[in-house]
């Protein structure tokens, strides 16, 4: 029986995208402790995955330059072992987009077994990305071997019903759903306007993740009523916060979840 994801007190959810990037190094170990202190709902987080086949928490498929210090050489995370990715510091400099972002010397690219073993910190849950692109195969294994890695940590940890999969490309939760029918999946969406609730159909999902500006209330209602719930990105405004609301969606994914969480209880 599939976990459903529900508001909270009739409020959405909150998911701290890569933890809380708006206040700390993004995907770190930091990051995500900052966001179960606060209250989040979600941990959302991404995945790469390294030579040794050793899933990481990372956006990119390289070590970002604009925070990520080390040694010379590869920054293709698939071409590094997992002992090598450890040698590369990615919260010595903030983040220049975030402002109120503060360093943390020192912070590695956490594995995701390392922030798996948060579990038991609150009820919290995981929201996992994985970070596959079909134009550039080389940066992951193939699909189905990238959704195993990830089912066999998920289970490994008994995290099935507090973990839900997502992803743009949609051939790791065709995996993930044939290995793991338990786990939730979500279709996340950037682009024109389309037919969403057949996009989630698509994708053999259950929750329909689309860019927030895509969120109306009209598509909304048709997701609630073909049994999906929606769970939009990235929304950082009380603008967008609101008329998320308004629409009716069922978490907001937001880069900083202390403000979001300050003004839902307004």
């Amino acid at each position: 029986m599939l976990t459903s994801l529900s508001t909270v007190e009739g409020r959405p959810l909150v998911h701290g995208h890569r933890g809380a990037r708006a206040v700390l190094p993004e995907n770190s170990l930091p990051a995500f402790e900052y966001a179960i202190s606060i209250g989040v709902d979600v941990l959302e987080l991404d995945l790469a995955v390294t030579r040794d086949d050793v899933l990481v928490v990372s956006h990119d498929p390289t070590l970002n330059p604009q925070f990520c210090r080390g040694p010379a050489g590869s920054r293709i995370i698939r071409e590094l072992t997992f002992a090598q990715l450890r040698q590369w510091d990615c919260g010595a400099v903030a983040n220049p987009d975030f402002p109120r972002q503060k360093a943390v010397p020192g912070t590695k690219v956490p594995s995701l077994d390392e922030v798996l073993a948060l579990a038991p910190k609150g009820q919290f849950e995981f929201n996992i990305e994985t970070k596959i692109f079909r134009d550039r195969p080389q940066y992951t294994p193939a699909p189905q071997r990238f959704a195993q890695l990830l089912v066999d940590a998920i289970r490994k940890h008994n995290l099935s019903s507090r973990v839900m999969i997502q992803s743009f490309d949609f051939r790791t939760l065709h995996a993930a759903k044939a290995l793991a029918p338990e786990i939730r999946r979500s279709a996340l969406y950037s682009g024109p306007p389309r037919d969403l609730i057949a996009l989630t159909r698509e994708a053999e999902a259950n929750i329909l993740s689309p860019e927030f500006r895509l969120v109306t209330e009209e598509m909304v209602r048709a997701a609630h009523q073909a049994g999906f719930t929606v769970v939009p990105w990235t929304a950082n405004t009380p603008g967008d916060w609101k008329r998320l609301l308004d629409a009716g969606v069922d978490a907001i994914i937001s880069d900083d979840p202390a403000a979001l969480i300050a003004f839902l209880k307004k």
